[in-house]
């Protein structure tokens, strides 16, 4: 799918801060991308790369102290048509804008939903805070998300509570209620993982059904690639705090410019068998070597080099810039040409 569409949000040179006893973590440092209308975007990397504060700056949940947005600027247009910058709006605008024009599904459904409410009356607070609807209106409009999302006996599930249900029904109430406004962006913070394999096929399929149906964006956010592959358009690849690929989901797969991207991908069980790294043995997956940086003390020059198998001297002497290798496809490698080069003579 290409997206001729206008952006619906711009992040630009964001970095999130947290300040600790030990030191400042960067744990977001200068990060751009943006999301067109009706365009799926992965944001993909190991836990501590900064995705999930990435999401969280977007919605401006960042937990202030110890944690700051001291840079950059997050542009977002509304359902009103009239671009604002989310950094710099009031806590009271930031309500208006939450849970109506951007959603947010978290991981783990128990943690965001009130153990002591029922579904129906979770569901029906934002319709009637953003809507302006009355209770049994709201109610009403509940149950119909219920339907929508797939649950069966809405009518009887709309007074139930959190707990009387199963981790994919939560996660269905979870997503009925992020649609429950029909917002322009929805934010997926790893949404699939807590369920099992089946539970998780059904989810993506009703994310992607009901993106069609409503139109709007997805910001997903995720360490798993096979889900990428099936719901993205574009992907974000981050690494200690930063963006260090980012392309069409083709070509990343395809055609990886980044030692991190292809040690991530060539981690993946798959049938057939691809190769992805010049010189790679066939059919074998391989771990990336090492751990992630410590975000207090993230080495000099290249993040990823004290893992990286094609490091070079020059790897730990500057940050490498963000380059585009192409058609947008973007690499912060300093030997991204090589890798380019190596790739289309396998092509060939």
């Amino acid at each position: 799918m290409t997206h001729q569409g206008e952006v619906l949000l711009a992040v630009n040179g964001l970095k999130t801060y947290f300040s600790t006893d030990d030191g400042v973590v960067k744990s977001v440092d200068g990060v751009t991308f943006h999301i067109k209308k009706g365009e799926t975007l992965a944001v993909v990397g190991e836990s501590g790369s900064g995705k999930s504060v990435t999401s969280l700056s977007v919605m401006r949940l960042i937990p202030t102290p110890p944690g700051k947005i001291v840079e950059g600027e997050i542009l977002f247009t509304g359902k009103d048509g009239v671009q604002k910058n989310i950094v710099t709006l009031s806590e009271a605008d930031m309500r208006k804008i939450r849970g109506n024009d951007i959603s947010m599904i978290f991981q783990e459904p128990m943690t965001s939903l009130n153990p002591v409410y029922t579904v129906g009356d979770q569901i029906a607070e934002a319709v009637m805070l953003h809507q302006g609807k009355n209770k049994k209106e709201a109610m009403g409009v509940a149950t119909d998300m219920l339907r929508f999302v797939g649950i069966p006996a809405p009518e009887k599930r709309v007074n139930e509570y959190p707990h009387q249900m199963s981790g994919g029904m939560r996660q269905r109430v979870m997503i009925a209620m992020a649609l429950s406004c029909k917002p322009a962006l929805l934010i997926a913070d790893e949404p699939t993982t807590a369920l099992d394999v089946t539970i998780q096929a059904q989810i993506l399929d009703l994310m992607r059904n009901l993106q069609k149906e409503v139109g709007m964006s997805i910001l997903f956010i995720t360490h798993n690639l096979g889900v990428v592959a099936e719901m993205a358009d574009r992907v974000v690849v981050m690494y200690g705090g930063r963006v260090v690929e980012e392309g069409d989901v083709v070509d990343i797969f395809q055609a990886p410019r980044h030692p991190y991207t292809m040690g991530l991908l060539n981690s993946i069980p798959r049938p057939g068998e691809y190769e992805h790294v010049p010189g790679q043995p066939k059919g074998r997956l391989e771990a990336i070597p090492g751990n992630v940086p410590n975000p207090l003390n993230l080495p000099p020059g290249c993040a990823f080099e004290p893992r990286c198998k094609f490091a070079v001297p020059d790897c730990s002497k500057a940050v490498p810039a963000l380059e585009d290798t192409g058609h947008g496809h973007m690499s912060r490698c300093i030997r991204w040409r090589e890798f380019a080069q190596a790739q289309r003579e396998v092509t060939a």
